[in-house]
């Protein structure tokens, strides 16, 4: 046999006894048929079948490198010894298309119908093939590609080449892990709040509008609240017994939630714009107007005040 087929054999001998102990490797027969093109023999063109063995190694990824060779069995005397890289692309199907791209070297003996050079020519290739998986180790594969004579020969030259081939997988290929779907967003549940409601009520002697120091706890609640919660607002609502004209009550019940306003401001450094006052005279009692009880119990200025904060652990 000649140098190209020693050489073949040794690689593959060697490469094929690491194949059973290394992952991603594989091998399998091949049958070749090559169009040589006819400028390479005086008598025209030259097909040859090549009966050969390829040795592979399939990446976690889409690509492939795999060494071959082939001899042929028609009788036109050919070998064949070829680098290939593979590029296989996803698809839905179980048949998976690939890309190819490869280096191959003729050696064919030298006879009457050769021009000269062409008993050792060298080509870079390009095609396109399918694969399937038939089993978890077993795959069949079909391909066709252009090869473009490099050196050696006539120049120009371009062979047609079909390859069938049967692989075994010592591991099966590792296909790409599905990716994970993300995380959904953890939902931080909502704290836990509470309404609070501060209310002041300042009662007033008969006929007066000074408020008393008795309600000093009541008017710093609520400045404290105001303080602390600066987007709400006070409002002051003045009121009267039903003793004396319409007209000076109204008045009465003006002086007294301005009163209360005033201390608020004054002892407590609430800003005056946040509070508002509004006087009822004797139009909205809550008691008995006819009882000293039922007055005191009218004459009154109040507010209310109504704010959120989250319940702490």
């Amino acid at each position: 046999m000649r140098k190209i087929t020693t050489m073949a054999g040794t690689l593959l001998l060697t490469l094929s006894a690491a194949a059973i102990a290394s992952e991603g490797l594989y091998m399998g027969p091949s049958i070749s048929h090559y169009r040589l093109d006819k400028d390479r023999s005086y008598s025209g063109s030259s097909d040859s079948t090549l009966a050969g063995i390829n040795l592979g190694y399939r990446f976690a990824g889409p690509i492939a490198l795999e060494l071959g060779y082939g001899t042929d069995i028609g009788g036109a005397d050919l070998d064949a010894i070829k680098l290939d890289a593979l590029y296989y692309i996803d698809t839905a199907s179980s048949w998976k298309p690939y890309l190819l791209l490869g280096f191959t070297d003729f050696d064919r003996d030298q006879t009457a119908n050769l021009k000269r050079g062409e008993d050792s020519t060298q080509q870079l290739g390009a095609g396109f093939g399918v694969a399937k998986m038939l089993s978890d180790h077993w795959q069949g594969r079909l391909d066709g590609r252009f090869q473009q004579k490099i050196s050696g020969g006539e120049s120009g030259t371009i062979d047609l080449g079909f390859n069938l081939g049967v692989n075994y997988f010592f591991n099966p290929p590792v296909a790409a892990a599905p990716a994970e779907p993300a995380p959904a967003p953890v939902q931080e549940a909502a704290p836990e709040t509470r309404t609070i409601t501060v209310r002041l009520n300042v009662e007033f002697e008969f006929d007066k509008a000074v408020v008393r120091n008795i309600y000093g706890d009541e008017l710093a609640a609520v400045a404290n609240a105001m303080k602390a919660h600066d987007d709400i607002d006070l409002v002051l609502e003045g009121h009267t017994d039903s003793m004396g004209t319409d007209a000076y009550n109204q008045d009465l019940s003006a002086r007294r939630a301005a009163a209360v306003k005033e201390r608020i401001v004054q002892d407590y450094g609430v800003d005056p714009a946040r509070i508002s006052t509004v006087g009822y005279g004797e139009s909205r009692p809550i008691a008995d107007n006819s009882t000293d009880e039922g007055r005191a119990r009218n004459r009154r200025v109040i507010g209310e005040l109504n704010y959120t904060e989250v319940v702490a652990d």
